[in-house]
């Protein structure tokens, strides 16, 4: 059986509140018919002011799903740390983790659009030293112990069942990441292929004297629809994942990577670039691990559960 995950990010380039609703109701529908068909994680992003709905809640994603699973883990990927009140993360997190057992894993990262941080009244300038600041604050505020923040003791409550805390990792592709996440003796989860980077991760955490692992994506990374006619599929559907990926390449600049970033412009450019994928049932069940993303683009919802369906019998058998 596949180690299968399934990706919700909510997109909707109509803007409509009400297929929004009806999409995001979807989600957690789905979210519990993964439980029931041995899905491993479902995974969560975050981007603000996004001119097609892209999903800026990834916590309250993450809770509402968890509570309505079992053994369904969640993934946030990554929580743009520096843009919230490092408190209440801590406190949402705490809950998120008290709530589910520890099934949540949020990979804690910087982001790369500047007007994220001006919409949400952060300096872009400083973000390095926010980040280091917040990250700090949220390892003392789940030792459920008394510490300084700005000039005043204070302790936060609950503390989390997990121990020593939430399992958080540091997201990035850069060596300031991985310098971050071997400082503070957290693991690193790069957004690609990179292993130079996962390299110098190891010696910096030897420098540190920390412990860690490097969590780096496979030299192919894909995102999975399941069809019965993948032709077919492409032709009603290409858009919708075209719409996914232009999105998200029109935020990356040069100094960033990822494993997901398309340099498509047509739906048959994208299918022939291979991160997006449309395989049959029979070629699902052949596969070790799959990356489920039956909302993916805003598509009919109707069309998302016809993949999901297709995938969990397909696996089953």
């Amino acid at each position: 059986m596949p180690l299968s995950l399934i990706r919700f990010n909510l997109i909707d380039p109509s803007l409509d509140p009400e297929t929004l609703s009806s999409r995001y109701k979807a989600m957690l529908e789905m979210a519990e018919f993964a439980d029931k068909h041995g899905f491993f994680m479902a995974t969560f992003e975050e981007h603000h002011g996004a001119d097609n709905a892209w999903s800026p809640t990834p916590l309250i994603n993450a809770a509402t799903v968890l509570a309505r699973t079992t053994n369904l883990s969640a993934s946030i990927s990554a929580l743009l740390l520096p843009l919230h009140d490092p408190i209440r993360v801590a406190e949402d997190i705490a809950v998120i983790d008290l709530m589910s057992g520890g099934r949540l894993t949020v990979i804690l990262g910087l982001g790369y659009r500047p007007s994220e941080y001006q919409l949400m009244g952060k300096s872009w300038e400083n973000r390095g030293k926010l980040m280091d600041e917040s990250l700090q604050t949220l390892l003392n505020a789940w030792t459920g112990e008394p510490f300084e923040y700005r000039g005043e003791t204070h302790c936060v409550t609950p503390s989390p069942v997990t121990k020593p805390h939430p399992f958080i990792m540091i997201g990035g592709t850069s060596k300031v990441a991985a310098r971050r996440a071997a400082r503070f003796g957290l693991p690193l989860s790069p957004a690609a292929h990179l292993p130079e980077l996962e390299a110098y991760y190891y010696e910096q955490c030897e420098l540190n004297g920390t412990q860690g692992f490097c969590a780096m994506p496979d030299e192919e990374t894909k995102m999975t629809f399941v069809a019965e006619d993948p032709d077919k599929a492409w032709k009603e559907l290409g858009q919708f994942f075209l719409n996914e990926a232009s999105k998200y390449a029109s935020w990356q600049t040069s100094d960033i990577s990822s494993a997901v970033h398309s340099h498509a412009s047509t739906p048959e450019e994208l299918r022939n670039e291979g991160i997006y994928q449309v395989i049959t049932p029979s070629e699902a069940s052949q596969l070790d691990r799959v990356v489920h993303h039956p909302l993916c683009g805003g598509m009919p919802v109707d069309k998302a559960w016809e993949s999901l369906q297709l995938y969990a019998d397909a696996i089953a058998n």
